[in-house]
């Protein structure tokens, strides 16, 4: 069916020439009618044909320009437009049978040219069907032969021989541009690495999916699958490595497509499109694309055996089900891609179905991206900090937090705009006001005698290697900080978000620290990778991830306590500082100190403040400790 994809726009073109050039050259028969015999009856019947077939073919051309058809109607149009074709070319026959029967030889000129100016002509207009233009070749010039060879002359023969190599000629012509246009057309539908129909090709399937759903108001299904961590492989094994593995991975979606009737894509990189068969309910649908995209994503999981290597690779799938054909197709791979990114955003190697909760959340995202953007300019925007205590209880550092506060979202948590910002890019704007705001709030406690040993910024990735970063960084510490101050700076980088290029992220962190700022893994202990990074990384102080924290409930949970312990003893051993957030009661305080911690954190010290809270609450436990002091020395 889809063989012809590239073939029924070129046809339709094709009719309306076909048929201005035989009608308008019909109308010379009757002319020569009128001039060489009594009667130009046979004439006028002829062309009285012709003008049927005419009409015949302005009806296709029509039905083709007016009717939105599916590609099923297309394939049995492209039938009709190959008999009108045939019968067209066919009909000039006629008249080269009555030409050449009459005794006038000039009628046997025009017979025999018209023969062969016809022939040529329906070689050419029918090279992309290349059957019907061998069949149309053949029975055009056999006639032609059959006239030189009964003509019965050593002239006449050799016109024979030649009528059959020029038809040779032709037929070798209307092959090669066959097979050009066939080329052509897998070049302009295809995937070169895969062979898998690219992203045109799918895009003119799903299309043609949905004219015929407008009829049949059955139901599909599309999957949108992305190879997670594929870039990995890439960038590790090499590209080789990565076009096989690709080619493999497209292999098993081709053969388990075909087993389910489903046609698979490539779409580009490491991401595919499916679409399904027809389906009478949308409940049979749906029960099929979840046991398809199961079985999919099994088969996706099984090891690759690449040259050496043994490779394991797991995919993200999102699903929509198309039961409303009014809609765009675009939407529908639309839908596709926000469930394939929040399967990437549950931790990947799953699969999310397109559903109205998740379509008010994408529109939620949306919104935060959309308003994000005038959170600055609208002084939306404020910064908290949560107190740092070292073993006594003492307020000694604070980690910089920031809110955003809405008119029309209400009070927005970090969690959900911060990721967006990073996505967008507005994390860069974003964070040159954090820290700007930080080090002015840092500088102020300065001024007001409030000395901290330390105030912890969360950098995000993009941060760090965003060209102007450094410079704003130096830039920052200069106008507002002490080189004293600034050494007190420790920029929080999550374990989980370390960019790949390590090597250039290890080149900035140094330039940083050269100038007086320090780094903290934050989240430590959620990665896959920690004592990888803990050896490259020039890291001055690790953040123990408040769920290992989370999970000391009680004492006598020996596993939670051992894996705390074990980070512990790493840190320590590394000469590193050491800091546990997220501590909520006295029994993990006391925990966590007897594993000589350096800063503790959590909401059962003090929750996040304003800075002038932040203050109040520094001011007020120094004055408790003086007069501690001074009760000690009293006694």
């Amino acid at each position: 069916m889809l063989d012809n994809m590239h073939f029924y726009d070129f046809m339709h073109k094709q009719i309306l020439v076909v048929i201005a050039l035989f009608a308008g050259t019909g109308i010379g028969y009757l002319y020569i009618g009128w001039l060489y015999s009594s009667s130009s009856l046979p004439e006028l019947l002829w062309f009285s044909l012709v003008l049927l077939l005419s009409f015949w073919g302005y009806r296709l051309h029509k039905n083709f320009l007016e009717n939105d058809l599916n590609m099923q109607q297309k394939e049995q149009w492209l039938g009709q437009l190959r008999y009108f074709l045939f019968s067209y070319f066919s009909v000039w026959t006629i008249m080269f049978l009555i030409y050449t029967s009459r005794s006038d030889t000039e009628l046997h000129y025009v017979a025999i040219a018209t023969q062969l100016g016809v022939t040529v002509v329906s070689t050419t207009i029918l090279a992309s069907q290349k059957k019907l233009a061998v069949f149309t070749l053949v029975t055009l010039m056999l006639p032609l032969t059959i006239y030189f060879i009964l003509v019965g002359e050593f002239y006449s023969y050799l016109l024979a021989f030649f009528t059959i190599v020029l038809g040779g000629v032709l037929l070798y012509a209307a092959n090669n541009t066959f097979n050009y246009l066939i080329k052509s057309q897998f070049q302009a539908y295809h995937d070169a690495l895969t062979t898998l129909g690219n992203r045109r090709y799918f895009i003119e399937l799903l299309n043609d999916a949905m004219k015929s759903q407008k009829q049949d108001h059955k139901h599909i299904y599309l999957l949108l699958i992305d190879l997670d961590h594929f870039k990995t492989i890439n960038d590790t094994l090499g590209h080789d490595i990565g076009d096989m593995l690709l080619c493999q991975a497209a292999d098993r979606m081709r053969t388990l497509s075909k087993k389910h009737q489903n046609f698979v894509s490539r779409l580009g990189g490491d991401e595919f499109c499916i679409l399904s068969t027809t389906f009478a309910t949308e409940l049979e649908c749906l029960h099929h694309a979840s046991q398809f995209a199961e079985e999919l994503l099994a088969s996706i999981r099984e090891s690759y055996h690449i040259e050496e290597h043994y490779l394991y690779i797991s995919a993200s799938i999102g699903v929509s089900i198309i039961s409303d054909p009014k809609i765009e197709a675009s939407n529908f791979i639309k839908e596709a891609d926000i469930a394939m990114y929040e399967a990437k955003g549950r931790g990947r190697n799953g699969i999310i179905f397109f559903n109205d909760t998740l379509a008010k959340h994408v529109e939620w995202k949306l919104e935060i991206e959309r308003l994000l953007h005038f959170s600055l300019q609208r002084n939306e925007i404020s910064l908290t900090y949560q107190p740092q205590y070292n073993a006594e209880n003492e307020i000694i550092g604070c980690e910089v937090l920031s809110r955003w506060d809405n008119e029309t979202l209400g009070e927005v948590s970090p969690t959900e705009f911060i990721p967006i910002s990073e996505k967008t890019g507005f994390i860069i704007e974003l964070g040159f006001y954090i820290l700007k705001e930080a080090f002015l709030t840092f500088k102020k406690w300065e001024e007001k005698g409030i000395s901290l040993q330390q105030i912890s910024i969360n950098v995000s990735m993009r941060q760090l290697f965003h060209y102007h970063f450094i410079n704003d960084v130096k830039h920052l510490c200069d106008t507002y900080l002490t080189k004293e101050q600034r050494a007190k700076i420790v920029f929080e980088i999550t374990e989980t978000s370390v960019a790949e290029d390590i090597a250039k992220l290890i080149t900035n962190m140094k330039i940083l620290q050269d100038y007086g700022i320090h780094f903290s893994m934050d989240d430590f202990g959620t990665g896959y990778s920690s004592l990888s990074y803990l050896r490259q990384l020039p890291i001055n102080e690790i953040k123990i991830d408040k769920s290992f924290i989370s999970e000391l409930h009680h004492l006598e949970d020996e596993e939670d306590k051992c894996f705390v312990q074990t980070i512990f003893t790493i840190a320590q051993n590394l000469n590193l500082r050491i800091v546990a957030e997220g501590i909520e009661n006295e029994e993990q305080r006391q925990f966590i100190v007897d594993q000589k911690c350096d800063i503790l954190q959590g909401y059962y010290f003090s929750e996040p403040v304003s800075d002038e809270a932040f203050e109040t609450l520094f001011l007020e436990a120094n004055r408790k400790k003086t007069l501690n002091s001074v009760d000690d020395l009293a006694l």
